[in-house]
């Protein structure tokens, strides 16, 4: 039940970087895209009565995870990385409760909101990649 997502592998901020890249993201566009799994699983835990009582207290400030509010990889691919912490919290505690319905439906909203980002790239094209690798830390 992984689901296709960036994340959903075992790529980590690697794929999730290799997936901003292939859409064409931007910085804006990478959190727009960012945003919506966490308001997805900000949701999920509240309304989950376990979760609820031990998660929440990890969505009270944006963004979500070890990462948050660190800018430390050479070309700001901070977004990424973000991904990765909130994907691996998503992957191994929310999609285990999901029944295979969800899931799909889950899939479906989430090829409609790739559409609609990939649908902005045109008005905010990425910058192209550097010759360096994305995460060497400084």
């Amino acid at each position: 039940m992984a689901g296709h997502f960036p994340f959903s592998g075992r790529g980590g901020r690697a794929a999730t970087t290799a997936f901003f890249e292939l859409q064409g993201y931007n910085a804006e566009l990478q959190e727009k895209y960012y945003r919506w799994w966490y308001e997805w699983a900000k949701r999920f835990v509240e309304q989950d009565k376990e979760l609820s009582q031990t998660k929440a207290i990890e969505f009270q400030s944006y963004p979500y995870g070890q990462h948050a509010h660190r800018g430390f990889h050479l070309n700001d691919k901070v977004w990424a990385v973000m991904l990765d912490d909130l994907g691996h919290f998503i992957k191994y505690a929310l999609f285990p409760r999901l029944s295979s319905d969800d899931m799909h439906k889950l899939e479906d909203k989430h090829r409609k909101m790739v559409e609609e980002l990939r649908n902005e790239t045109g008005a905010s094209p990425r910058e192209p990649a550097p010759d360096i690798g994305y995460f060497r830390h400084t």
